[in-house]
């Protein structure tokens, strides 16, 4: 019997909006409106209740790297689960999947990464990397070194000290935040270079202008007065934004010149979604600690985790003291018995490497071909399976709808209401399908996508 036959889509909804709050969601209006409620999923479709079929352009959130209803994934997970169901790793004590990942997830780390904490999001990978920076500095008897620098428009999760570090304002005023040691430099956005001051711009020189501001920023705390800078590779959250060639080796030149340190944000950009392992890896950049999550394990399980280079491994793990910290849930034997087969599947079956070699060019390619001449579309830009196609009424000047307008959301509606999870960054149309997406699939979502866009721009010519 299907749901609809059931008409169990007005129940679920119901229990919904009587009893459940929503993340970054209007809790009244969703209740007015009805959710849409998912009960199945498989490759890169998902299923709701009323039997309606939608294809996920976003990975869930950035995280499905194999794609929804992998078998080894979930036999993993099961039998992890009727073998140990739980355990936690406070009692001088381990099991087997969690010392395996650790190990695997060496061999997968940039160089010099050979230690990991676990933890259960990337929110809380984060909180605890702010955490071990501080207690590295104080380690090293550097105790002003309190001051956490990051970029405008980053996302580093939701704690208060991750949405303290994140650079979307709308984040902190329900919360008075920021807390006190956060500062923000300028994120290397080439597309605003003109409203940010910087006029008609060459990207390797905005890329060096825009690192320097870090520089900037530090000289005017004071580097003895500065822990660390955080980043992502490319900001995901904030409206997909790729460096220019040029800002990431400055960036690290900077910090090694005023000894700070680097910490890579690879919640996003990790297991396979730039066409190498990481960030990192794809940058060319050389970071004293690392947080991951998502693609650890595709999203199966929640899992996260915490890696130190070889500067910061060396002082905590021989400080001859208690590391006050770690979860319950930290390093969970389900978790990681799936976070480990996720791992396997991706190295196995070559799906980082074919997002390098074959399916990211090939998405790249016709992302271009289909929305690089648009009226709308000010620019397209993009690495392996991650793109952001920018809405603007003006391509030329590269300017920007007034935010009332919410051009993004209008397109977004378009493309759920069409089958398309597609999200919208402010005027951003972004797209991070599964890592195992086919081009014939990559047509359907181009295609979708396309239609959507059209109807935003037949709206907008009218006003």
């Amino acid at each position: 019997m299907t749901a609809r036959e059931h008409n169990l889509t007005k129940h679920w909804q119901a229990l919904d909006a009587a009893h459940h709050i929503h993340p970054f969601s209007d809790s009244a209006a969703l209740g007015r409106e009805g959710v849409r409620v998912i009960t199945r999923a498989d490759g890169v479709y998902l299923w709701d209740s009323e039997g309606n079929k939608i294809i996920d352009g976003m990975s869930g959130l950035w995280c499905v790297q194999v794609g929804y209803g992998n078998a080894e994934l979930a036999e993993a997970g099961c039998e992890a689960l009727k073998t140990l169901p739980y355990y936690n790793h406070f009692f001088k004590t381990t099991n087997p999947w969690t010392a395996e990942l650790s190990a695997k997830l060496a061999t997968l780390l940039p160089e010099g990464h050979e230690h990991v904490l676990f933890a259960n999001s990337g929110s809380e990978a984060n909180d605890t990397a702010l955490k071990l920076i501080r207690y590295y500095w104080n380690l090293k008897g550097r105790f002003a070194k309190k001051i956490h620098l990051s970029r405008d428009f980053s996302y580093h999760g939701v704690t208060m000290a991750a949405a303290s570090l994140s650079g979307l304002t709308p984040m902190h005023p329900q919360w008075d935040l920021p807390l006190p040691g956060f500062e923000k430099v300028p994120a290397p956005y080439w597309f605003a270079a003109s409203t940010m001051g910087y006029g008609d711009i060459a990207p390797e020189e905005f890329g060096l202008a825009i690192a320097q501001k870090l520089e900037e920023k530090i000289l005017e705390l004071g580097p003895g007065s500065v822990a660390s800078f955080s980043a992502e590779p490319v900001q995901g959250a904030g409206g997909l934004i790729f460096p220019p060639q040029t800002y990431w080796p400055e960036v690290q030149r900077i910090c090694r010149k005023y000894d700070v340190l680097l910490h890579l944000d690879e919640v996003i950009t990790g297991f396979g979604r730039l066409g190498e392992w990481f960030g990192a890896q794809f940058y060319g950049i050389v970071p004293d600690i690392m947080t991951m999550a998502k693609g650890l394990s595709s999203g199966y399980q929640p899992i996260s985790a915490v890696s130190l280079g070889a500067r910061m491994s060396e002082t905590i793990l021989h400080a001859n003291e208690e590391l006050v910290h770690g979860y319950t849930y930290s390093g969970h034997p389900v978790a990681s018995a799936v976070a480990l087969k996720n791992l396997e599947v991706l190295e196995r079956d070559g799906i980082v490497a074919r997002v390098k070699e074959s399916i990211g060019p090939a998405f790249q390619r016709r992302v271009h071909e289909t929305f690089d001449d648009h009226p709308l579309v000010g620019e397209v830009r993009g690495e392996g399976l991650l793109t952001a196609i920018e809405l603007v009424p003006d391509k030329p000047r590269r300017s920007f709808f007034h935010r009332d307008l919410d051009v993004g959301t209008r397109c977004r509606n378009y493309c759920f209401a069409s089958g398309l999870i597609m999200r919208a960054i402010r005027d951003t149309m972004v797209l991070a399908p599964p890592l195992v997406v086919t081009e014939a699939e990559v047509e359907e979502i181009l295609g979708k996508a396309k239609d959507a866009i059209d109807q935003t721009a037949r709206d907008f010519s009218k006003l």
